[in-house]
C-alpha cells in the first residue's frame, strides 16, 4: 500500500512513501514451514523469542495479516530517501545492445547506500519501545552493521556489530561509517565471546563467515537482560520490513509499463533483498495482473539455492538459533573470501526458499569475475557503481537480454552502491581476482 504521486520524468519515476508492510505468507496456499526449537523440534513459541528479539518484531515473524500498517516515527524516517527511484537503464540497454527494456530500483539513496536501512530503522523502533538498552548484530560487507548504527542513532539506542573478519580487514570504510554512528565493531570470530574463542582455537586464521558472526552478536543479546539481537536477513520481519522496495516498483513501474515487468532480477545472500524487491511482483503474479518470473542472483562461491539442499538448519554455527526450513549449504560452511561480502550466509531466508519451492522464484549463481565485469559495464553506462552483491543481479540480467532484439520488461534491484567498495573494483581492474 502506497500513497500515490504522478511521474515526473520519463526516465526517474517516483510515487508515494508506503504507508504499509506486505506480507506474501499471508497469500500463499501453503505456509511457510515453522521455524523449530532446537532442543524440542516444536514450532518455536513467543516466549522462546523474546530472549533475543522485540514484542512487536516477534508478532511480526508469526503474522498471518497481509498488510502491516508501517508506525508513523518509522515513516517519518523513511521519508528521508523514500520512494526510491526507479532508472530506465537506457544507456545500459544500449551497451548490452537489447531490445529489453530495463529498469532499476535504486536504493543506493539511503543514508548508509543501501537497502538495509528498511529494516534497521523498524527494527530499532521495536527495540526503543520495549525499553532495550541496545543492540548487537553482525554483519558481512558492513552494509547492515551502517544501517543498524545509523538507526540506533535515531532512536538512542547502542549498537554492537561484529564484523565477518575478512570483510573487516577488506572494507574499513564501512567499520569507520558505523563507528561515525556511534555503533562499536569488532571484527569476527573474535575473542570477546565463548563462541568466537572456540572458532579461533579451532582456525586461528579464519576468514570468517556470517554464522560465526550472528553465534558471537546472539551469545552476547542472550547474556545481557538490556539488550537484544538484530538480524539484517533471513528472517520472515526483516522479508516484511523490505517490502516497501517492491510496492514502489510495482507502482512506479505501472507508470510506465501497465503491462508489469516480464522479470525480475535480485541478487539473494541471505533473501531479504530480493523478496523485499520481488514478493509484491508476486503478488501481482497471484492476482493476475501480471506474470512475471523471478530470478535470484547468487554467488558462485556460497550457492545455497543452486547447490545447497532444501532443509531444517541453524541460522549459526554454534546451533544458538531455532532451526529453519530453507535452501542451506550447512552452518559450518565456511564461503570463500569474496567481495560480495554481504552474500556469504550459508542459508537463503525461509520465506524466499519457500517461494523456490513452489516454483515462483529460479536462481543462478555468478561468478565473482562475471559480476564485477558486468558492474563496471553498468558504471562505465550509466553512472552508478554498484555495491559487489548488486553485480550479481546485472550480470543475471545481461546475459539473459544482451544481443536479444525481444521487447522485455526487465526489472533489477540495485541494492546499493559501491562507493566505499572501491578497493574491490580496483583488484578487478588491476586482475588480481
Amino acid at each position: 500500500m502506497t500513497q500515490q504521486a504522478d511521474a515526473t520524468h520519463p526516465d526517474l519515476v517516483t510515487v508515494g512513501v508506503p504507508t504499509h508492510w506486505y506480507n506474501l505468507a499471508a497469500e500463499l496456499d501453503e505456509p511457510i514451514p515453522p521455524h523449530l526449537h532446537p532442543a524440542t523440534r516444536e514450532p518455536v513459541a513467543p516466549e522462546d523469542l523474546a530472549p533475543l528479539f522485540a514484542s512487536g518484531l516477534i508478532a511480526q515473524e508469526a503474522s498471518t495479516e497481509t498488510y502491516i500498517a508501517i508506525p508513523e516515527p518509522v515513516r517519518e524516517i523513511y521519508a528521508m530517501w523514500r520512494p526510491s527511484p526507479l532508472i530506465r537503464a537506457r544507456r545500459f540497454e544500449q551497451a548490452l545492445n537489447t531490445g529489453a527494456r530495463i529498469y532499476v530500483k535504486y536504493e543506493g539513496v539511503s543514508p548508509v547506500g543501501s537497502h538495509k536501512t528498511n529494516s534497521a530503522v523498524a527494527q530499532a523502533y521495536y527495540n526503543s519501545i520495549d525499553g532495550v538498552r541496545k543492540l548487537t548484530t553482525e554483519t558481512g560487507a558492513g552494509q547492515w552493521g551502517s544501517a543498524l548504527a545509523f538507526a540506533g542513532a535515531q532512536f538512542g539506542l547502542d549498537i554492537e556489530v561484529w564484523q565477518v573478519r575478512a570483510s573487516y580487514d577488506s572494507k574499513p570504510y564501512r567499520g569507520h561509517l558505523i563507528r561515525t554512528y556511534g555503533g562499536t565493531v569488532h571484527p569476527s570470530p573474535s575473542d570477546l565471546t565463548e563462541a568466537g574463542r572456540a572458532i579461533l582455537a579451532s582456525d586461528p586464521n579464519t576468514t570468517g563467515s556470517l554464522g560465526m558472526a550472528v553465534s558471537e552478536a546472539v551469545e552476547v543479546a542472550a547474556s545481557e537482560p538490556d539488550t537484544r539481537y538484530a538480524l539484517g536477513s533471513v528472517l520472515n520481519h526483516v522479508v516484511l520490513h523490505q517490502s516497501v522496495i517492491g510496492q514502489e516498483a510495482v507502482d512506479q513501474l505501472a507508470l510506465l509499463e501497465p503491462g508489469g515487468a516480464d522479470v525480475v532480477f535480485g541478487c539473494a545472500g541471505g533473501g531479504s533483498n530480493l523478496a523485499g524487491l520481488a514478493f509484491p511482483f508476486l503478488r501481482e503474479k497471484i492476482h493476475g495482473r501480471s506474470n512475471p518470473r523471478v530470478v535470484a542472483a547468487e554467488p558462485a562461491a556460497c550457492p545455497s539455492i543452486t547447490q545447497g539442499e532444501y532443509r531444517y538448519d541453524h541460522g549459526d554455527v554454534a546451533g544458538l538459533t531455532p532451526l529453519l526450513k530453507m535452501h542451506t549449504l550447512g552452518m559450518d560452511f565456511v564461503p570463500d573470501p569474496i567481495h560480495a561480502g554481504g552474500l556469504r550466509y550459508h542459508g537463503m531466508a525461509p520465506a524466499l526458499s519457500h517461494t523456490v519451492e513452489l516454483g515462483l522464484v529460479e536462481a543462478v549463481a555468478i561468478s565473482q569475475h562475471d559480476a564485477f565485469a558486468a558492474g563496471v559495464q553498468f558504471a562505465r553506462s550509466q553512472g552508478i557503481v554498484p555495491a559487489p552483491e548488486s553485480t550479481h543481479a546485472i550480470a543475471a540480467a545481461a546475459a539473459q537480454v544482451a544481443d536479444d532484439p525481444r521487447e522485455q520488461v526487465v526489472v533489477i534491484g540495485l541494492s546499493g552502491h559501491g562507493q566505499l567498495d572501491l578497493p574491490a573494483y580496483a583488484e578487478y581492474l588491476d586482475g588480481k581476482f
